[in-house]
């Protein structure tokens, strides 16, 4: 099995920033793609940023420019940086993993960005 574990939410000014990460253990091989996604009340969970196996990555349009993923392959960790943050950014970010057809999820951390 794979767990995986969030980290790095909070309360944050518009304009402001802050870094989530996610640490995955246990079976962390055929990743087939790793990242993050959101959801806020009354949405589905949305495509935030992922990185496939391959390396490459994918944004939502409404993060592209203020959102960067990246990956520590050493920690088997996946960063979030997220700047510029806007009040509608403000949702739970789940980290998942898919691996075998099955995607793995977190518990999730709050961003909340509100003034």
């Amino acid at each position: 099995q794979v767990q995986v574990a969030e980290s790095g939410g909070g309360l944050v000014q518009p304009g402001g920033s802050l870094r989530l990460s996610c640490a995955a253990s246990g079976s962390i091989f055929s990743i087939a793609v790793m990242g993050w996604y959101r959801q806020a009340p009354g949405n589905e969970r949305e495509l935030v940023a992922t990185f496939t196996s391959l390396g490459s990555t994918n944004y939502a349009d409404s993060v592209k420019g203020r959102f960067t993923i990246s990956r520590d392959n050493a920690k088997n960790t996946v960063y979030l940086q997220m700047n510029r943050l806007k009040p509608e950014d403000t949702a739970v970010y789940f980290c998942g993993l898919l691996r075998y057809g099955s995607w793995t999820w977190g518990q999730g951390t709050q961003v909340t960005v509100s003034s």
